[in-house]
């Protein structure tokens, strides 16, 4: 028998490195300058006898703390090649609910999109908690200005950090991109996340060819059954009662998987240019 292969395995560098402060005892064995407790233990057996390296209290803490420190890197590294892959504009990334402006025209708004992020892994896979609708997806709709697409932005960044993938794009960008492209496998990479936002719906320009290729989109996404979010300055009114037939079925496929939510109120970005002009005003 060969004694050998019941012999511990070599420990690695980080378990036999003398730390300062650490000590020999007398047992001849290295323990630790901390804790006080041995960092080697003798092993004495028919075959072989032999010291061997042990991992003391403080030093199961340190590496459990390196542990998660190298834990938390690695998620960080990975939301960031999510956010990277989602096409997101830049001054969206930084988005979240913490730093949500919220004020009465966008407080249904608001509590309607925690919710979405609470409950969006239940309602892909069983359904949505009252109605049992799977992959339903949101039009946020209101005047220039009002938050839309930041609310979309924090939806998409929380879902990122839950390790769901996000695509947030526009129509306008979307036609831009798919020229010169396959457009089945352009399309088929947006499906390929599991959440789908387009901003500024409404925005692209009217010609049959690029209408054409909005109605691709969305209905390819509808048929994959996979949810989508998008944001418009329209009305409810101009999406439901267009007389143009190529924009109603536009909005016919995107209200079969959406349901509507309001943003109402004066444009933010109209409040803060008022509130520089004023703070000019008293500097002046």
């Amino acid at each position: 028998m060969d004694a050998a292969q019941f012999l511990p395995m070599e420990p690695s560098p980080e378990v036999t490195q003398i730390h300062e402060g650490d000590y020999k005892d007398a047992d001849g064995l290295w323990h630790c300058g901390v804790c006080g407790k041995a960092r080697q233990k003798k092993i004495n057996s028919p075959y072989f006898h032999k010291t061997v390296w042990c991992i003391c209290d403080c030093r199961v803490k340190e590496l459990e703390e390196q542990r998660r420190k190298e834990e938390y890197e690695e998620e960080m590294h990975r939301i960031q090649r999510l956010k990277d892959a989602s096409m997101m504009a830049s001054k969206f990334r930084d988005a979240e609910f913490s730093v949500y402006q919220k004020r009465k025209e966008n407080q249904r708004a608001y509590d309607v999109s925690r919710k979405y992020v609470a409950q969006f892994r239940q309602m892909i896979t069983e359904g949505n908690p009252k109605t049992g609708e799977k992959n339903l997806g949101i039009v946020f709709y209101g005047p220039c200005g009002t938050g839309k697409s930041f609310t979309a932005a924090c939806i998409a960044n929380e879902l990122m950090e839950q390790n769901i993938s996000v695509v947030m794009t526009s129509f306008v960008k979307i036609l831009q991109d798919i020229q010169g492209q396959d457009e089945a496998a352009y399309i088929g990479m947006l499906n390929a996340c599991s959440l789908l936002i387009i901003d500024d719906l409404g925005a692209e320009r009217n010609t049959d060819y690029a209408l054409e290729k909005v109605y691709n989109v969305i209905d390819s996404r509808v048929r994959a059954d996979k949810p989508m979010i998008l944001t418009t300055n329209l009305t409810f009114d101009e999406m439901m009662r267009n007389p143009d037939i190529r924009y109603r079925r536009i909005y016919d496929r995107i209200f079969e998987h959406c349901f509507p939510v309001e943003i109402p109120g004066k444009s933010f970005r109209i409040i803060k240019a008022a509130q520089r002009q004023k703070e000019l005003a008293d500097y002046f």
